[in-house]
C-alpha cells in the first residue's frame, strides 16, 4: 500500500471521530474500532496526561496509573511538545 493511500485512509478516519458528538457515541465508535485493551491504553494515557498536569511526578503517576514508564515518557513528550493533549485535557 502506498503512502498517499494510507494518508487518504487516515483522514478518512479523522473524519469519522470528527462526526461523534456525544460521549455515548465515541462508546460506540470505538468499541467497534479498538479492542478493549486498546481502549484502556488510550484512556491510561489521557488519565497520565491530566496527572502530569497535575504536576505529579513520574513515580506518582505510575502509582496510579500501572502506565509502563516507557510509555509515560512519550505521554509527557506529547504534553510538553505536542498540540492534543495540551489543547483536549
Amino acid at each position: 500500500m502506498n503512502n498517499d493511500h494510507m494518508d487518504l485512509m487516515i483522514t478518512k478516519l479523522y473524519a469519522a471521530i470528527s462526526k461523534l458528538s456525544t460521549a455515548e457515541e465515541c462508546r460506540m465508535f470505538f468499541n467497534d474500532l479498538c479492542t478493549n485493551k486498546e481502549i484502556e491504553q488510550m484512556a491510561q494515557r489521557i488519565e497520565a496526561a491530566t496527572l502530569l498536569k497535575q504536576g505529579l511526578t513520574y513515580n506518582q503517576v505510575i502509582e496510579q496509573t500501572d502506565i509502563s514508564s516507557a510509555t509515560l515518557s512519550r505521554v509527557s513528550r506529547a504534553l510538553q511538545y505536542g498540540e492534543g493533549y495540551k489543547k483536549f485535557i
